[in-house]
């Protein structure tokens, strides 16, 4: 590492930040990530201090600073985002369940069995797999301009029915952006934004601090994407309810 220099860097104060993960993806560079539950600069020489990240956080634990760092290294940043995302490329191409598959029904007749006789969670909405966002490649034929249901990955455990009153006739991607990459969350959804076009996008998210960044890196690549597709947002409370729809 060269010589440091005095200039305006991050600086995240540990004692106020909730580890939503919401700084994540609004730093272009990958400077910031969650680890152990905080957020943090991974590295000073990925950090451009331009301070994109500094609206984003709800509890206010990011500001400017100026001090001693390691300079901004622009080529070091394009590496570093490269590096990960053929990684994860390796990783989806090379397990054998992220194999794209399109899941059938099945279609029998039953014509002496009523609906109200059905036993709740009677049948599985999902049509396709895999259903991971990580696993799922951008040009997955279940996404061309479909209804997309992106949920975080607690949503399905908390609302008891959330295969008849949410998945029905959408196509599923789950993941947690406090636990997963959100970086390369938000360069994943916006290529499939891009190249799917979606009729329309569903967020479903807990009532969690750490969810909401969920919703606004899907909305940041809808906005990037530039496809003008409808965006619902809801939330669902811990104890099960839809606490709120937007």
């Amino acid at each position: 590492m060269g010589k440091k220099e005095t200039r305006e860097i991050v600086r995240i104060n540990e004692e106020l930040c909730d580890g939503c993960g919401i700084c994540v993806p609004a730093c272009a560079e990958g400077a910031i990530q969650i680890i152990d539950g905080k957020a943090k600069l991974v590295s000073e020489s990925f950090c451009d201090g331009l301070g994109a990240c500094l609206g984003d956080c709800p509890q206010g634990a990011i500001n400017i600073e100026v001090r001693e760092a390691d300079p901004f290294d622009e080529e070091a940043v394009e590496e570093y985002i490269r590096s990960k995302q053929e990684s994860l490329e390796s990783n989806c191409t090379s397990c054998p369940s992220s194999r794209e598959m399109l899941l059938e029904k099945e279609t029998e007749n039953k014509e002496n069995e009523r609906e109200e006789d059905k036993p709740e969670g009677y049948s599985s909405e999902l049509n396709h797999w895999p259903v991971q966002l990580k696993l799922i490649p951008p040009d997955a034929k279940f996404l061309k301009q479909s209804h997309l249901l992106i949920a975080a990955d607690c949503v399905p455990f908390a609302f008891a029915d959330f295969h008849r009153r949410f998945l029905k006739g959408k196509a599923l991607l789950i993941g947690c952006p406090k636990l997963d990459d959100a970086t390369l969350y938000y360069q994943k959804l916006t290529d499939i934004f891009k190249i799917n076009k979606p009729e329309k996008v569903t967020v479903l998210i807990m009532e969690v601090p750490c969810c909401s960044g969920l919703s606004q890196l899907v909305a940041r690549a809808l906005e990037e994407a530039g496809n003008g597709t409808a965006l619902e947002t809801i939330v669902i409370g811990i104890n099960g309810e839809v606490k709120d729809v937007s």
